[in-house]
């Protein structure tokens, strides 16, 4: 029988950071993987004629890293169910991207068992009442997370906000440590 609580999570818990490193190639291959051909992501020329000083990551990019950060902290089986990011101080080559998370609302609610289909409306009725003091011990606690995100880098927010998260019942792997994730060159 499988464990079916959720491991101990606390608004106000902080998660591990995680180092990245911004590289060119992290930043086109980024950009091509999100269909985003706009030059400024790939063509330092065309970057610095439109008054930047390099290429730089887009939000495609951004997004898809915050929520690289998110389940690697809570799991592959957690389900990103809300993403809302605003973009700050461009990523350019040759910085760090620092994301941190603060857990800022958790809330677990009682999910019942599996029901068979109803074979008849009395069966469809017992099959829709709220969990209750009488539900089964197969019963499991499903929870939402709400989770505050900052992404630093040398020139200030690169990327600031809130993800929700449903984590399923038993099946959150959150691995709470205090010390700094790097991700490797070359990696993401």
């Amino acid at each position: 029988m499988s464990d079916q609580r959720t491991p101990d999570i606390r608004a106000g818990d902080v998660l591990p950071a995680l180092e990245i490193p911004i590289t060119r190639t992290l930043i086109v291959a980024g950009a091509l993987a999100s269909r985003d051909y706009q030059d400024v992501h790939h063509d330092v020329e065309l970057a610095q004629a439109k008054g930047s000083p390099d290429i730089f990551m887009n939000i495609l990019t951004t997004n898809g890293l915050v929520g690289r950060y998110l389940t690697d902290h809570f799991g592959p089986t957690a389900v990103l169910q809300k993403l809302a990011i605003r973009l700050g101080a461009p990523n350019y080559p040759g910085d760090t991207m620092m994301l941190t998370g603060t857990i800022t609302e958790v809330d677990a609610a009682l999910a019942p068992p599996p029901s068979p289909p109803p074979a008849s409306a009395s069966a469809s009725a017992s099959a829709t009442a709220p969990p209750s003091a009488s539900t089964p011990a197969s019963a499991s606690v499903k929870t939402t997370v709400q989770v505050h995100i900052v992404g630093t880098n040398a020139l200030g927010h690169h990327v600031t906000g809130t993800a929700t998260l449903h984590l399923p019942p038993g099946g959150a792997t959150a691995s709470c440590t205090s010390s700094p994730r790097r991700s490797p060159e070359g990696t993401v």
